[in-house]
């Protein structure tokens, strides 16, 4: 894929794009967060380079949004669908979604939503879809206790360039090899001629070391499974709340991840486990041991009466004698008592097995001592054996469980997107559950709704009331003020588009027509001055002479005119509008006075008004056909002539 050739992609984008792993996969996929895993890609700009690809693939010119108010309908639209998301990924894969012109993108898009209001949501899921993110790049490892070694040039410099993880060192010889070994616990050489050279310590020959990079460095996979290790389980219990296609081995997944820690080290070894204690607890357990031996000989020496002959001790000052002469004559067998209870002591404190015990027995020599002493290099060469028996238990059980888990990484990758992709069903689903939606039809010049209800309305879902509105060609809307004209425009607008988006719409039955542009004009404060009027005038210009199909939603459009001029621009709008193959609804106080400006029969509706009651007043939510409502104030003159016979009100009245 030429990732430049994608609208608003530049060279400098498509660079970090090309660092991602399968860059055009992800577009592909319409996956916002690997795309924003890139360099200097937010989520925001993310989601932009998968609509501009998503156009691009349907060959959708855009546009169908024409003004301020369409795009208000939409956000709000998209802010409902995204408030049902429970990750963030969902939020922003939502952006992704957006009313188009393209007949193959809304077939996409509702087959998609289809299958998402199939899906049964299930508290359990949701629960497990709060842990759920996309996956992570790890910080880079870095390895200390092994070594790669070569005596050949060209690869050294391969495997400076396949691990830099680690260090690679140059050998020459059984020597070099042998200094190496002092200082690793592990050494790897690359070299076959190598083959058969002894030397102490662990270092092996494995020529291939460099073609199976999970054996030489399972840190690699490991530091991307402890990294994202609580989405790749919470990913596992989503697919068995929701009962979806792992793909994988859920138990064996969930149990190898069980052995790995939050920095990639292995547990639940019980071997590694001891001698990561015994390295641990190694200074205390000989300072333990020690003192064991010393109160043992204290009490020993205490509680017992030496008695030296004067020539004896002559015989012992003259030789430089000391009390560790005196022990060796006198209390030979506490003194072995009190060491053999401190290597006793000291191998239990390890949980050390036979091999390793005989060298930690010999850290207390035999030779009477007082105090009694540990034998530093005894000591030292304790802690050498135990740090490298443990380093290579813990490289052994590293490569083991890192084998395991870098087979599975695909599989587990796939598992955590379906997660994340379950979140963005969920969330049409529980929008369309949640506001009764159906699947609208597309086709035809005007629009009908049956059982309609606004969920951009401030008050409860459940307390508005259902509309029913069908329009074929153009209208007038007329009703009393705060009768729901405003909210029909917008229900109307929210269906439309709503279903170019390929989603579920909130109604009982709705059908649309397939047009290319929404064009909504909301009511606005004030007279406009002469330069603003002249601009508005230009934009109904382009709309009505325009040959795309368009719904064209006006609200009030009186309210930004002079009161003289107001009908007759309306009528000639209306006439233009009707000659071509868009839909329009103007919502007008004046709807009696547009009517008889018109050269056509328009079509005028009406919000009715029921009466007020306790000064409330009550409608019919749905406009009736080919009705032109009565106004508040004609409500008000006629509650005032029935409730008083003065002749005032009958002539106002009258005036209706």
């Amino acid at each position: 894929m030429d990732l430049e050739a994608i609208p608003g992609v530049g060279a400098k984008t498509a660079a970090a794009l090309r660092d991602l792993e399968d860059p055009a996969g992800a577009i592909e996929r319409e996956d916002v967060a690997a795309l924003a895993s890139a360099s200097g890609v937010s989520e925001g700009r993310a989601a932009r380079i998968v609509r501009s690809a998503i156009r691009d693939r349907h060959d959708d010119p855009g546009g169908f949004l024409s003004t301020d108010r369409a795009r208000e309908i939409y956000d709000r639209a998209l802010a409902l669908l995204q408030e049902r998301a429970v990750t963030a990924y969902g939020e922003k894969r939502l952006e992704t979604f957006y009313p188009s012109t393209a007949p193959s993108r809304i077939e996409e898009t509702r087959s998609f939503a289809t299958r998402a209001m199939d899906r049964s949501v299930t508290e359990d899921a949701l629960d497990a879809l709060a842990d759920v993110s996309p996956l992570s790049r790890p910080q880079s490892v870095t390895v200390r206790d092994r070594c790669l070694a070569t005596a050949d040039g060209e690869t050294y410099a391969a495997a400076r360039d396949a691990f830099p993880e680690m260090s690679v060192e140059v050998v020459d010889d059984a020597r070099d090899l042998a200094e190496l070994a002092r200082g690793y616990s592990t050494v790897i050489v690359l070299d076959e001629a190598f083959a058969g050279v002894d030397v102490d310590g662990d270092v092996r020959v494995e020529p291939g070391a460099i073609d199976d990079p999970t054996a030489t460095i399972p840190e690699r996979p490991l530091a991307f499974f402890a990294t994202n290790r609580t989405a790749i389980r919470a990913a596992i219990d989503v697919h068995r709340a929701a009962d979806l296609d792992p793909g994988t081995d859920l138990d064996d997944l969930d149990a190898a991840l069980s052995r790995l820690d939050d920095d990639g080290s292995v547990v639940g070894d019980d071997e590694l486990a001891r001698l990561e204690n015994a390295v641990e607890d190694l200074d205390a357990a000989v300072s333990t041991a020690e003192s064991v031996a010393n109160d043992r000989l204290k009490d020993a020496i205490k509680a017992r009466d030496v008695t030296i002959e004067g020539s004896d001790l002559l015989s012992l000052v003259e030789r430089g004698a000391g009390v560790d002469s005196l022990l060796s004559r006198e209390l030979p067998d506490e003194y072995d008592a009190a060491v053999s209870e401190a290597r006793d002591t000291l191998v239990d404190a390890l949980d050390l097995p036979p091999e390793e015990a005989d060298l930690a027995r010999r850290a207390f020599p035999d030779d009477p001592t007082y105090p009694v002493e540990r034998d530093d290099e005894t000591i030292s060469r304790l802690r050498e054996s135990l740090v490298a028996q443990r380093d290579r238990r813990a490289a052994k059980q590293k490569r083991e469980l890192a084998a395991e888990l870098a087979d599975r990484r695909e599989a587990t990758t796939r598992l955590v997107r379906r997660a994340l992709e379950l979140d963005v069903e969920y969330a049409i689903a529980r929008f369309a559950a949640d506001f009764d939606c159906t699947m609208p039809e597309r086709g035809g010049r005007g629009f009908a709704i049956g059982g309609g209800r606004s969920p951009l309305l401030e008050e409860p879902y459940s307390d508005v009331e259902p509309v029913d509105y069908a329009v074929d060609g153009v209208a007038l809307l007329s009703g009393v003020n705060s009768g729901g004209k405003t909210s029909t425009l917008d229900l109307v607008a929210l269906v439309t588009v709503l279903a170019h988006m390929g989603l579920p719409v909130p109604a009982e039955s709705a059908r649309v027509p397939a047009i290319e542009e929404l064009a909504y004009h909301a009511k606005t404060q004030g007279t406009l001055d002469a330069g603003a009027f002249e601009s508005t005038l230009r934009d109904f210009a382009a709309i009505a002479e325009g040959s795309a199909a368009k719904l064209v939603l006006v609200d009030e459009l009186e309210s930004i005119l002079e009161p003289g001029a107001s009908a007759r621009i309306i009528a000639g709008i209306l006439e233009e509008l009707a000659s071509s193959d868009s839909c329009a609804v103007f919502v007008s106080h004046l709807a009696g006075e547009v009517r008889e400006a018109t050269a056509f029969d328009v079509t005028v509706d009406g919000i009715r008004a029921l009466g007020l009651e306790d000064g409330e007043l009550k409608v019919d939510r749905s406009p009736k056909k080919d009705h032109l409502a009565r106004s508040t104030p004609e409500l008000i003159v006629e509650k005032l002539a029935g409730e008083d016979d003065r002749q005032f009100y009958d002539l106002l009245l009258e005036k209706f």
